[in-house]
């Protein structure tokens, strides 16, 4: 799903309709509803409940509107604009709920409702009470059972679930996954719990992970396996701290969305930008779908793949709106609604992803990228049981590689657009140079001379490769050259990580007590490579962030990383083959 994909119209946006009250800084409410249906490429429509007095430091004053005019608004939008989603915000008291949930019943009562969410707005960040007790009655009894997703965070969930004497209190991850699943005993086909309150760590996910094997993982904003060396400097993935949003649906499905926890202060209306972003991704996929009187089984399976689609890009809208937010205010600022006006193909650098390209590259080619970190001849260097013929065929065959590589690299430099990048290349290619010592130091303790070294025939597999890389370096394009140097670079810095990572472990496989390729190990693993990749992983993003690509541009740049991701696995198993 794309939410800046045409409108089911055909090409004309979807309208959403937003109930909710008024924030007068602008943040919250229905103005940062109308921001982000707009940013999410929506048409906005908007019923106001309430006036608020409001800025980034509190709430200073609320003034409902009569409930009679809240009917009016809704109707005289419903009766015009063809609606393909709805949600609510902040409803107020248990007059205006019962008239919310009342007009749209009667409305849609002879037809089809689009989709409804409610994010069942209590107390303010600030803590200011925006809904009466007396209408937490009316949200759920009335309100509820229209609905395809309800949005609590952590204290509106523990209301919510008191008014049925249901277990309520919510300390840890293992207690929102029971307050989800409770929630659900309300009405709603799915609950979204928000978990900005909760502080989870990587040691919680892996504890829930073995304890409910049935519960789905989306790690958008966290590294999955083989991406070491895109690990923050100094960070501790097993201090990680996370936000957790739980996703329980009808089906009895629990889905957890894991993002690195942000430290900021520009938070203010996150909660009304989460459901409207999901008011869009629903107008979208499930325009026009759902019956208010009741939801058939067919209609409810449909939702429930949507909802679960929908929120995993609504959550990542929201995540990366607090990361890119701008000054506002003398307290808790806004979010940048607008982040998603600039095209990009690649997310922005981050504080928690400052190599998004990479991420990009390693994700879209998964099950590739862990066929060559994690090759066989990798793991028999690791537990020290590659047969020695094997690793000298490599040695030498590598030591001609290293040729094609220093070459790709003077054709880097001829291309540089800077003397920074000039003398970024020649000290790339020095350290090939220096690389290619340690092959004449490994083979000549397996007693084969220098001289046989330079005289040894090149694989076909090295042909290749070779060729390959000093094409693309002949092409016009610098940046498909960075792209085919990549692949080795960062390759071999992830198996070095990941060996290392792997022998510390109490079940370790990999053996370093006497292996006889420990040096190797060591080598990858070390200070001094681990370096030059964090300076090769800043060169790449760096350009990629001067001069995004498009969307034709960047597919190159991922057929050229892949490409060579598939020549490195043959050339291990060239390699391991003897070929």
């Amino acid at each position: 799903m794309s939410f800046v994909s045409p409108g089911p119209g055909g090409g004309q946006p979807p309208a959403i309709l937003t109930i909710a009250g008024s924030d007068s800084s602008g943040g919250a409410g229905i103005q940062a509803d109308l921001k982000t249906f707009t940013a999410l490429g929506c048409y906005g429509t908007s019923a106001l409940t309430a006036l608020t007095a409001q800025n980034t430091t509190g709430v200073q004053a609320v003034h409902p509107a009569p409930p009679k005019f809240v009917e009016q608004q809704i109707r005289s939008v419903l009766e015009d604009v063809n609606i393909h989603a709805i949600k609510t915000g902040m409803l107020f008291d248990a007059d205006i709920t019962h008239v919310v949930a009342n007009t749209l019943q009667e409305f849609y009562k002879s037809s089809n409702s689009p989709p409804l969410i409610c994010d069942p707005v209590c107390v303010s960040t600030t803590g200011h009470t925006l809904l009466h007790p007396q209408a937490i009655e009316v949200m759920i009894r009335e309100l509820f059972p229209l609905t395809v997703l309800i949005t609590p965070n952590k204290s509106e969930a523990e209301l919510l679930l008191s008014h049925r004497n249901l277990p309520c209190k919510i300390v840890g991850l293992e207690d929102m996954l029971i307050a989800a699943k409770n929630l659900t005993l309300l009405g709603p086909p799915a609950v979204l719990l928000k978990g900005g309150h909760i502080t989870v760590t990587t040691g919680d996910i892996e504890r829930v992970s073995r304890s409910h094997a049935h519960i789905l993982f989306v790690n958008d904003g966290i590294l999955n396996e083989n991406m070491e060396i895109l690990e923050i400097a100094d960070q501790d993935p097993s201090t990680l701290q996370l936000v957790v949003d739980v996703l329980h649906q009808r089906d009895d499905k629990t889905t957890l969305f894991l993002r690195p926890r942000i430290d900021s202060t520009s938070t203010h209306g996150t909660g009304c930008t989460l459901s409207a972003a999901l008011a869009c991704g629903l107008g979208r996929g499930l325009s026009c779908l759902f019956s208010t009187s009741a939801l058939s089984s067919l209609i409810i399976l449909i939702a429930l793949v949507v909802v679960s689609d929908t929120v995993k890009y609504a959550t990542a809208y929201t995540h990366l709106g607090i990361e890119t937010a701008f000054l506002i205010g003398t307290g808790s600022g806004p979010l940048n609604h607008l982040h998603s006006f600039v095209p990009r193909i690649i997310p922005p650098r981050t504080s928690s992803n400052p190599n998004p390209l990479i991420r990009l590259l390693i994700q879209r080619s998964a099950k590739t990228w862990k066929n060559y970190v994690e090759h066989e001849f990798v793991k028999l260097i690791g537990n020290g049981t590659l047969p020695v013929a094997s690793f000298v065929h490599f040695m030498q065959q590598d030591y001609h590689y290293l040729k094609y590589y220093a070459r790709a690299h003077g054709l880097l430099a001829a291309k540089s657009p800077s003397y920074a990048a000039n003398e970024s290349s020649a000290l790339i290619t020095l350290h090939i140079v220096r690389e290619s010592t340690l092959h004449k130091e490994f083979c000549a303790q397996w007693n084969i001379s220098a001289d046989e070294l330079e005289n040894t025939t090149e694989s076909s597999a090295t042909i290749a490769y070779g060729g390959y890389l000093i094409d693309i370096g002949l092409q016009g394009d610098d940046m498909k050259l960075i792209m085919a140097l990549a692949a080795c670079l960062l390759g071999y810095g992830e198996v070095g990580l990941w060996l290392k990572k792997e022998a510390a472990k109490c079940d370790r496989w990999v053996k370093l007590d006497g292996n006889p390729y420990l040096k190797w190990i060591q080598d990858y693993s070390g200070e001094d490579y681990q370096a030059a990749v964090k300076r090769g992983l800043e060169t790449i993003e760096a350009r990629a962030a001067a001069d995004p690509p498009s969307a034709a541009r960047f597919e190159e740049w991922q057929e050229v990383w892949e490409k060579c991701t598939r020549l490195e696995i043959s050339f291990w198993d060239m390699a391991l083959h003897l070929l």
